[in-house]
């Protein structure tokens, strides 16, 4: 990936990726990106997780023999690191595992996402000091998971149906399954609000703000055209709608830094007040494959990103939240979701040797395959028009173990790269060399 190029070469180059990724939202909210970039400085993985720009654009150097006419049109997760699987309630009431996040969801090239993951893990790994012949097996459990998966799709049509659930999984996975059992939408709304007078509202403070008449208007406007984008499955029961309170807050995780957000308190399933419903309203953001990919059809599709986020997590994971769906405020696109109590990310620090981690990550391979291959000719859109899963197989051939190879030596060597770039990144933060963010803010720095 830095072939030919020395570590001045390489620092300048993370620095305009970023600032070109960036820029729109560092000038809105300096304060926001500090504090993302500190996060992105505490470790390698950090900044790998917050990077996804600059992998996209090592990708588009990058000879891919993996890559022809199909597998270069699939609808992809965009940033597929390791720490981006967890559990959800779908559609259908069904605690399931999955991939839980497509902020950076698009159409692209299947082993975009298969390389994101290994180097995540690779990284991951080294963290916990795991040797590379040790990673280097474990992630040749993930791949191999990941064509077993694909070949079973090939063999039946239940790709739609398929999802891991307690019945058919194993370890940390079905763990994270039973935990988020136990969990409540009451508990959810006690942490995020309070009753008074017999009224439940947000509770004031932290992150939050009030809004003004305005710019409430706006909001409940935009409720309004939310409602006629979503498309659930058969509802198990129907909820009243009626907004109860609107608040504005920050974005969201690492990737999320600057991006502006509100949450809304709907009333519930009926007039008790133990189940009302939290949604969030957050601003979509440029997927990072797009930087790279140059079909025109692909980027004409969407309306607005909120739309091609929506449109991407209704495709990846077939059987969606029926609160789904995007709509737009002062010409910008949002996208609509429900802050669930029934998510739990998937827990590595406890995950520490070898044979507790196999089982794990063959069980996201086939989490991975079930994503790539459900966002196809059988879903409700028109980008993908074959089965992904025979794209895959062609591609792959009587291969499997070359690619199961090339990959693993991706993995390794893009993580090196990653822990180079990473203490690269911190000397140009630490020197202010990111136009528009100092790493010492506004704070006084005595000479």
């Amino acid at each position: 990936m830095a072939s030919g190029r020395t570590s001045g070469d390489r620092s300048e180059l993370i620095v305009d990726v970023l600032v070109e990724a960036f820029s729109e939202l560092m000038a809105a909210d300096a304060d926001a990106f500090r504090t993302k970039f500190r996060k992105m400085a505490a470790d390698p993985f950090a900044f790998y997780r917050g990077s996804a720009c600059l992998f996209y654009a090592d990708m588009a150097a990058l000879e891919d023999p993996w890559c022809d006419e199909r597998t270069s049109r699939v609808w992809i997760q965009g940033d597929l690191h390791a720490e981006n699987f967890g559990t959800y309630m779908d559609g259908a009431g069904r605690i399931v595992f999955d991939v839980n996040d497509f902020d950076e969801a698009y159409v692209g090239s299947v082993t975009w996402d298969l390389r994101r993951f290994a180097a995540s893990f690779a990284l991951l790994s080294w963290s916990k000091a795991l040797g590379d012949d040790v990673i280097a097996d474990l992630l040749g459990t993930y791949l191999r998971a990941y064509l077993d998966q694909v070949e079973a799709f090939r063999r039946s049509d239940d790709d739609r149906t398929f999802a891991l659930t307690l019945a058919n999984t194993e370890g940390a996975v079905r763990e994270a399954i039973l935990e988020t059992t136990t969990r409540t939408r009451a508990s959810l709304l006690d942490r995020m609000t309070v009753v008074e007078g017999y009224q439940r509202r947000f509770t004031d403070g932290g992150r939050t703000r009030r809004l003004d008449d305005d710019e409430r208007d706006r909001v409940l406007a935009a409720l309004d055209r939310w409602r006629g984008t979503v498309h659930p499955p058969v509802r198990r029961r129907d909820v009243a709608y009626d907004v109860k309170d609107v608040i504005g807050t920050g974005g969201f995780g690492i990737g999320s830094a600057g991006l502006p957000a509100y949450n809304v308190l709907l009333e519930g399933y009926d007039q008790a007040l133990e189940n009302d419903v939290v949604l969030s309203l957050k601003q979509g953001n440029v997927a990072a494959p797009s930087r790279i990919v140059r079909d025109e059809r692909i980027g004409a599709y969407f309306e607005h990103h909120g739309h091609r986020t929506a449109v991407s997590q209704r495709a990846l994971q077939a059987n969606a939240s029926q609160f789904l769906g995007h709509t737009e405020i002062d010409g910008v696109g949002f996208v609509v979701q429900e802050l669930s109590p029934y998510e739990v990310d998937l827990d590595w620090e406890d995950l520490t040797e070898p044979e507790e981690i196999a089982p794990v990550v063959a069980q996201l391979g086939r989490a991975t395959a079930k994503m790539h291959c459900v966002g196809d000719a059988d879903s409700d859109h028109t980008l993908v028009d074959f089965q992904t899963e025979d794209a895959v197989a062609a591609m792959i051939g009587d291969r499997r173990e070359e690619f199961v190879a090339d990959l693993v030596d991706f993995a390794h060597t893009y993580a090196r790269q990653a822990q180079e770039d990473h203490r690269l990144f911190v000397d140009a933060f630490r020197a202010g060399r990111i136009p528009g963010i100092s790493s010492s803010g506004s704070y006084p720095v005595r000479r």
